[in-house]
């Protein structure tokens, strides 16, 4: 997609079609910055893994419980994925750094930081959703094939970006179920992400911006730019 001096791309943070992607993308477009989905705590993360690094409870102080349980969740499906194809979760974003790096090109980081992700997470979180979740790992877990069926993720390939509408399917699917979850993990970020771009687009305008994120968040950041583009200001 390309928007005036913006070209985004949608990945996968587990496939090895979005590290070629990316790698091509920056190689042909040569562009003047490139943004990535990242904040500076996953940014220095991913950029210095530590096997033996232990959990540290003191982060439930600094994002809630919920949130807490929710990231070591999710840091569990996405290694588990990742495992599966064999690519570590973040390759992409990594990747798009590193070879920005390699091309010294500088890197912007437009997402929003994670403690304040996790602790919106934490304050949204209500029962209703629990029950929701508490449904669905029992279907996940008793009804895998059923469930992978009703969904279109029966012959899904990990190692490539998912169709956009299997993304849009899922979405929707995330947006009825968790509506508040939905709310911070997509609808906020895009907000967040879109307008850090349009700031980069109109503080460059005579730069490329590659903007590297993921697929599930591409639609909703192009309409949130498409709108407010015009609205948005900024001071030199």
């Amino acid at each position: 997609m390309q928007f005036k001096n913006l070209y985004l791309i949608g990945t996968s943070h587990i496939a090895r079609e979005s590290i070629r992607e990316i790698k091509e993308k920056i190689e042909s477009i040569k562009p003047g910055v490139v943004a990535v989905e990242l904040d500076k705590e996953r940014l220095y993360s991913l950029m210095h893994e530590n096997p033996k690094a232990k959990v540290s409870y003191r982060s439930i102080f600094k994002v809630g419980v919920k949130g807490f349980l929710f990231a070591l969740l999710g840091k569990w499906m996405s290694d588990k994925l990742g495992k599966a194809v064999g690519i570590k979760p973040g390759a992409d974003m990594k990747s798009a750094v590193v070879v920005a790096s390699k091309e010294n090109i500088p890197v912007a980081l437009i997402d929003q930081n994670i403690s304040i992700t996790l602790r919106r997470i934490s304050k949204a979180f209500g029962w209703k959703e629990k029950w929701h979740f508490f449904v669905d790992a029992l279907k996940g877990l008793f009804f895998k094939k059923k469930v992978m069926e009703e969904y279109g993720l029966d012959k899904f390939d990990l190692s490539k970006v998912p169709e956009e509408e299997l993304i849009e399917k899922m979405l929707l699917h995330v947006k009825k179920r968790y509506p508040s979850l939905y709310k911070v993990l997509i609808t906020e970020r895009n907000k967040v992400m879109g307008k850090n771009l349009i700031f980069l687009m109109k503080k460059h305008p005579d730069k490329e911006i590659l903007a590297v994120v993921g697929a599930g968040h591409k639609e909703g950041m192009i309409k949130y730019i498409k709108e407010n583009f015009n609205k948005i200001e900024i001071t030199s």
